[in-house]
């Protein structure tokens, strides 16, 4: 699934939790692992050596190769940066933190990296009621057709492949924000045929890939659906692009991603389609 990845670390209730969550699945798929503490320039070092020590402890107790380094600077930048530099294959981010010395996982943090990270970014809440199964055996894809919900798709159905999980894809028709309240509406209408089509073509991948799916097309708030989608089929991760398309088949907005990463029930790997030309 990967080889590297990446786990900036802060001493808090939910970097912890991402870092046992990726020190199990390092465990098992033999990746390596970087711890990274960004500090202050005024911060003192050795509070900062005591929270990386206690970061490598959390990792280092899967037996898999660990690489911890203490960086000053903006969070986000530093994180961004080093991953650039190691070549790491994914980020794994707890989804606040704490003011003060250890200041680093704030939410606007993690937000700000799922935002503009070009590997994907697994993003894990330490609050109690969150599952953190691996290996994944039930993977949740919502989708709207759009490129980036397109590699999201890609994405989940490689991991599935590997960890043989079946994928399911969910289209949540808003009408909310298309101001829809009546059933024969034909702007719901078209919708609905936009959202069948989206998990129509997104089954038919999955299984030319030879991944077992399932599709499913759903009414009402996007982040709403997609979190109750989730707890109905017991899903160990949910995989979404980061933002989609506004018109027609505007149904996974950026905003609704980020709703989602605050209140999973499960972790959230989130990806984005190239911006290159």
């Amino acid at each position: 699934m990967f080889e590297r990845i990446l786990v900036p670390t802060d001493g808090s209730g939910p970097a912890n939790a991402a870092l046992e969550f990726a020190g199990e699945i390092a465990a098992r798929e033999r990746l390596t692992v970087h711890v990274l503490h960004v500090i202050d320039p005024d911060a003192d070092p050795d509070e900062a050596g005591d929270l990386l020590a206690d970061g490598r402890e959390w990792a280092g107790d899967t037996d898999a190769p660990v690489i911890d380094e203490i960086q000053t600077g903006e969070p986000r930048d530093a994180i961004l940066e080093y991953a650039a530099e190691y070549g790491v294959d994914a980020i794994v981010m707890g989804t606040r933190g704490r003011r003060g010395v250890g200041r680093l996982l704030l939410g606007s943090v993690t937000e700000s990296v799922v935002r503009d990270a070009d590997v994907p970014v697994l993003v894990v809440r330490g609050a109690s009621e969150v599952r953190r199964r691996y290996p994944f055996e039930t993977i949740l894809v919502p989708s709207d057709g759009s490129d980036h919900a397109e590699v999201a798709l890609e994405r989940a159905l490689a991991i599935a492949r590997d960890l043989d999980a079946t994928v399911h894809v969910l289209s949540v028709v808003d009408v909310t924000p298309a101001g829809i309240d009546d059933r024969t509406d034909l702007r719901l209408e078209r919708l609905e045929d936009s959202a069948h089509r989206v998990v129509d073509e997104a089954v038919a991948a999955a299984e030319e890939s030879g991944v077992d799916a399932v599709s499913a097309v759903q009414y009402g708030s996007t982040d709403q659906r997609i979190r109750a989608y989730v707890d109905d089929v017991g899903a160990d991760l949910v995989v979404m692009g980061t933002h989609g398309r506004s018109g027609l088949e505007r149904l996974l907005l950026g905003s609704a991603t980020e709703r989602v990463l605050r209140t999973a029930t499960t972790p959230v790997l989130t990806v984005r389609a190239s911006t290159d030309d």
